[in-house]
């Protein structure tokens, strides 16, 4: 039987969901984020990016209450971690992880339904309710994988098995969703298929806050809110998406010179090359290159 869960979530009208303040994380004598403050409210979506080892990974555990800060505070649905249960916590909140360590041998449809148990495989001689039975064809019929409801997890691509997970961290009917590198070894139409799965579930759910970390602006969904960028275990810049995804933010966080478009609701990255006066194809406002010497056809640039 599914655990019961006794925490009375605090999700009322101008609380936050999540509220990280002044956090440092330090491992083994290393400073793997330093003050970080980050406050995430019912409905918005926001983006972590940055580079390998810049602390998204960590902060997102801390955001998950799997882990607890060196200094300062973290409070999840009104929650202080350090004076909670946490494994209780984390009942209320979805996570999305391709690397979940799945039992191979269960069906989609049991997959989703260990969202309910919190566990990676069926526990003996448990059964799930109507009501979680209910809740199971709902997501699989959300994510567009109700037609593979009884087909074994060894059998699925790699987009298949991505919105499988989506679902299974939906089960619990979470507050708060964390979705970590989720387009991790997806070909480009299951990324787009997940992207949509997502936003579709976050117009369907519109109190349903996320967390999406992610290293390519290519995999960020439409209906994202608010991005932080990290380098270094620093915050370089956080707030609403359109003030944070600049050329300017971006190759700071990377290091590197990176010219940002967006098209369609869709955010595009592209180095700028150093040597781009001998490249007759690269244009710096964006645009597409000349033909035989016509004009530059000018793109949307974020800077």
């Amino acid at each position: 039987m599914a655990e019961q869960r006794s925490l009375a979530v605090s999700t009322g009208e101008g609380a936050p969901v999540l509220d990280v303040a002044g956090v440092d994380f330090v491992r083994e004598g290393r400073e793997i984020l330093a003050g970080i403050d980050l406050t995430v409210h019912a409905g918005e979506h926001w983006a972590l990016l940055g580079s390998n080892g810049a602390g998204k990974s960590t902060l997102l555990s801390l955001c998950g209450a799997v882990r607890h800060p060196t200094h300062g505070s973290v409070e999840v649905l009104g929650y202080r971690l350090g004076r909670v249960d946490m494994r209780e916590l984390r009942g209320w909140i979805g996570h999305v992880d391709p690397r979940q360590p799945l039992d191979d041998r269960m069906s989609v449809e049991q997959a989703v339904l260990t969202g309910a148990t919190g566990t990676n495989g069926l526990i003996p001689r448990w059964k799930p309710t109507a009501e979680e039975l209910h809740r199971a064809d709902e997501l699989l019929e959300l994510l567009g994988m109700a037609a593979l409801r009884n087909a074994g997890l060894t059998t699925l691509s790699q987009g298949e098995r991505g919105r499988t997970l989506v679902a299974r961290a939906l089960m619990p009917r979470p507050h708060l969703l964390l979705l970590d590198e989720p387009s991790t070894g997806l070909d480009l139409a299951a990324r787009e298929r997940l992207l949509t799965a997502i936003d579709t579930l976050r117009a369907e759910h519109p109190r349903l806050a996320s967390v999406l970390v992610t290293h390519h602006l290519e995999e960020l969904p439409t209906s994202t809110t608010h991005a932080m960028l990290l380098a270094g275990g620093r915050t370089l810049a956080a707030g609403p998406v359109d003030q944070v995804l600049t050329s300017e933010n971006v190759s700071a966080c990377f290091d590197h010179p990176v010219l940002i478009t967006r098209s369609l609701r869709r955010w595009g990255a592209q180095a700028q090359p150093v040597g781009h006066a001998e490249l007759p194809d690269w244009t710096p406002d964006g645009g597409t290159a000349p033909e035989l010497g016509g004009p530059a056809r000018p793109g949307p640039t974020h800077r």
